[in-house]
């Protein structure tokens, strides 16, 4: 099962999420303000439809969402806008914060890194703009590798992305999910220069 493959299928759990028309919360219709525990419980239902998951999918606390055998995945949710359709505060905090014992994920992976399940492991960013963006996410995951490889020397596979329009929410009106395999740091196969 490769990476490439999940991401097309978490965003299809996302599509599927949206167009239940089920609010979460008090907030507006759309699969935007999910918030996380809630999203991956709903990605692995979604999930577990499927044959190729073998009804196996299991969101854990560490790693959130476990494909035994396979993945061992850690996400996280990038907004830049709210609900309310102001500018969030503080929104990319989630995916920078340089540090072991965080939860940012950048801590997700080197929390990765020290897990004992068996299985490739990765890091997913769930994200949403609007159509076209106001505030870009590329940046952001730019940031997040050069910041992964060459500060933290955390050994990442390429990115794997996935863009999805039309969703039904006025302002998180498209999904981004992007995805980088963590691999062991053994794995280096090209000499790392400095930021």
């Amino acid at each position: 099962m490769e990476l490439e493959q999940v991401v097309v299928d978490v965003a299809s759990a996302l599509l599927a999420v949206d167009s239940c028309g089920v609010p979460f919360k008090r907030f507006r219709t759309g699969v935007g303000p999910y918030g996380e525990p809630q999203l991956l419980r709903a990605v692995a239902r979604y999930l577990n439809t499927l044959p190729l998951y073998g009804g196996a999918a299991k969101t854990k606390r560490t790693p959130d969402l476990l494909i035994p055998n396979h993945w061992a995945l850690e996400f996280k949710i990038a907004r830049p806008f709210g609900d309310n359709e102001k500018e969030a505060e503080d929104w990319s905090v989630n995916m920078l914060h340089p540090y072991a014992g965080n939860v940012s994920l950048l801590g997700d992976c080197l929390k990765l890194q020290q897990l004992h399940e068996a299985g490739r492991k990765a890091v997913i960013v769930v994200g949403y703009e609007h159509t076209p963006p106001r505030i870009s996410l590329s940046p952001l995951l730019r940031a997040f590798e050069v910041v992964a490889e060459r500060v933290m020397d955390i050994e990442l596979g390429p990115r794997v992305e996935v863009v999805r329009a039309g969703l039904c929410h006025p302002v998180h009106q498209q999904l981004v999910v992007a995805a980088w395999e963590v691999l062991p740091a053994a794995a280096r196969t090209y000499p790392r220069g400095k930021a």
